[in-house]
């Protein structure tokens, strides 16, 4: 794996470390291998953070750690296209997200079944359910 993506899903579950045993030992894991910090694109935050503190309290404490890609360049954004029409499902961040982890990714997702069509149509990625 050369790189460790997070969707919305990826960052909500592995924010919760502070209240679930399960992501905090996932964390833990996860920085044992060389893929550690995670990539997190900013379309991911549009999906993630609400404005209210208490509930983006733990997300933006996960964000301090991670990799937050701020740009998304035109042929990144023109990968995205192409898996979303192959996979004919999935959303716009989604597609975002898989064309992030080419090549050779992996994804970490709580959405499965869209991330996993369109990695179906990427080189070489991999969505885990976390």
């Amino acid at each position: 794996m050369t790189s460790l993506v997070l969707d919305s899903g990826g960052l909500s579950r592995l924010a919760e470390s502070g209240r679930r045993r399960q992501s905090a030992e996932l964390i833990d894991f996860l920085m044992q291998g060389s893929t550690w910090p995670p990539i997190v694109p900013t379309v991911v935050l549009a999906e993630s953070l609400s404005g209210r503190p208490q509930t983006d309290a733990a997300v933006n404490r996960l964000l301090k750690s991670c990799t937050v890609v701020e740009e998304v360049s035109e042929p990144l954004a023109r990968r995205a296209g192409v898996l979303r029409a192959f996979a004919r499902r999935g959303s716009a961040v989604d597609a975002l997200v898989v064309a992030t982890a080419e090549p050779g990714g992996t994804v970490l997702t709580g959405d499965i079944d869209d991330l996993s069509a369109l990695a179906d149509y990427a080189d070489n990625v991999t969505v885990t359910r976390v």
